[in-house]
Order: structure tokens, then sequence, then C-alpha cells
């Protein structure tokens, strides 16, 4: 596992080197990113955000280059590092990398994709993300590379918000409950999601695609407070 500890050794092990990425490559990779998408390369879905951006850009070059499928593993690897080290994303975002240790990270993260990365397709686009200190928009990145993906097999993103872990049976209701809605198109799968926050205190938060249904306790108190409020 790619750990925090394992990229500062990376960095400082590659920190009296100081070798630059070159802008000619650098140049080279960003137009391949930039290329208008043909037909059968466009994006499933609108993403936004920087990190949408690039997300986008990376898909519909895996697209080009027939590294679809490596490409989503090699993501999908790296999203997992994030989930096992909570420091790495504060080291991504670091100000003060050099080009060293911006290249020695590279390699320490494309370790980490299990092979799955046949093309390269990854670790250019890594390389890309350092040349333009935006490496810190790597964990967003991954997140709306899934998104992207997940449209792409049909599927409609179902996350479930909890003040605690809901369990498989209660999780499975649901998913029955939402795929017979009207939220959820003909032919299509849901791909289901239980993030846990304690600060709803109680309840649900559903968010469907891009529709949201808070029934969480903290919204209906914020509701309670704010008639209470006006009323006064």
């Amino acid at each position: 596992m790619l750990s925090s500890r394992a990229v500062l050794r990376a960095t400082r092990a590659a920190a009296p080197q100081r070798i630059a990425v070159p802008r000619a490559i650098a140049r080279t990779q960003t137009r391949s990113y930039a290329t208008p998408a043909a037909a059968d390369s466009k994006p499933p879905k609108a993403l936004y955000g920087l990190d949408g951006t690039y997300a986008t850009a990376l898909y519909t070059a895996a697209v080009k280059s027939s590294t679809l499928d490596n490409t989503a593993r090699a993501i999908e690897a790296l999203n997992q590092v994030y989930h096992k080290d909570a420091k790495l994303a504060k080291i991504m975002e670091a100000p003060t990398l050099s080009a060293a240790d911006k290249a020695a990270i590279v390699s320490e993260l494309h370790k980490h994709t299990g092979g799955a990365d046949k093309g390269d397709t990854v670790k250019n686009f890594l390389e890309t993300l350092a040349f333009y200190n935006r490496l810190g928009l790597l964990k967003g990145v991954c997140e709306k590379f899934g998104e992207l993906m997940s449209a792409a097999k049909g599927e409609v993103e179902l996350t479930v918000t909890s003040a605690s872990q809901l369990d498989s049976k209660t999780l499975s209701r649901l998913e029955t409950a939402v795929s017979k809605s009207q939220y959820v198109g003909q032919g299509k799968k849901l791909k289901v999601t239980n993030k846990v926050n304690s600060d709803i205190l109680g309840g649900l938060i559903v968010e469907i695609g891009d529709r949201t249904i808070d029934l969480s306790v903290s919204s209906r108190i914020a509701k309670m407070n704010k008639l209470l409020t006006d009323t006064l």
C-alpha cells in the first residue's frame, strides 16, 4: 500500500536530483488531452469543476487509446490508496514540492496501479498533473472518473448518507425501493454507496444521480429553527 510515509521517503530520496519534467513532453501530453473528442470517445455525462475537467480529459484519452478498462482499474487502485491513507491528500497538495519530489510521487503512485496501466495512459496523466502543480486534484479526479465509468455502464449512483453504517439488509431494501421509483430510468442499474456522517444526527440523505432527498434529523431541526426564527 502506498502510504504518506512512503511518499515522504520517495521525495526525500529524489530531492538531490532536481530533474524537471521536459516542457516538450508536457506540451505534447497537454495537446493529447485537449484534442477534440471523436464521436465514440464522448464522455457519457458532463462533469464540473477542475477535477471534473481533468477526469473528462483522461476518459477521452483512454477511449482514444483503447485503454479505458485498464485505465479504470488503475484509477480505482489509486482511489483505494486515498481511502487507506488520509494524510496522502495533504502531501499531494503541498505547495513546496520540487520537480524531483513530484517525479518521485508519480513513480510511487504508478507502482500501486497494480500493473493495470498497460498503455501508460495513467502514468502520462499523472506526469501532466505534476508538471502543472495539480497533483492535489488527483483524489477528486479518481472519484469523478468513477462517475464517468458508472454512467458508461448504465449505472445510476445511489449515495445514502447516514449517521452510522447501515447494514446490508437495510441497504438492500433501499436499493429495491429506489430501483422501482421514477428516479431510475428503464434498463438502468443502481450503484449503491453508504457514507457515514454523524453530523446529520439521524435519518438519511439520499442522492440519486443529481437529485437529493434530505430526510436527516439535522435538516428537520434546521427547518424548525428557521420557522421559529421567522415567526418570532
